[in-house]
């Protein structure tokens, strides 16, 4: 399986307001701002994926995305996940990894498909 994760979201930097030609209006543009991650990992031969949308990238949700994985893998298989360096992938030992897994350092992206997509 190839995984990866994306934040997605949005915070608009655009203000228009109606001015006299020439001059200099005070335009108040809202700040706020929202996002989310999404956490996913394909099986190209298998057709099958696993993800989650959070609202936190952490070592939650990646021990939350690692058991989704691993429930994902066929029977009596082996997954590999390429891991790419992220915060939430360094935590020291604390990330709970199913039995059916192995975790790749983040010095092989170039095999993670997920990467090119």
């Amino acid at each position: 399986m190839a995984g990866d994760e994306a934040r997605i979201g949005q915070q608009g930097t655009l203000t228009r307001v109606w001015a006299e030609r020439g001059s200099r209006p005070r335009a108040p543009r809202d700040q706020r701002y929202k996002w989310a991650y999404l956490f996913g990992a394909i099986c190209p031969a298998r057709a099958v994926s696993a993800a989650w949308v959070v609202p936190h990238a952490d070592i939650w949700s990646m021990n939350l995305h690692l058991q989704e994985i691993g429930s994902q893998v066929a029977p009596g298989a082996h997954a590999v996940v390429v891991l790419d360096g992220a915060g939430w992938h360094q935590t020291g030992g604390r990330l709970s990894v199913p039995e059916n897994i192995s975790l790749q350092p983040p010095y092989s992206p170039e095999l993670n498909p997920q990467e090119n997509v």
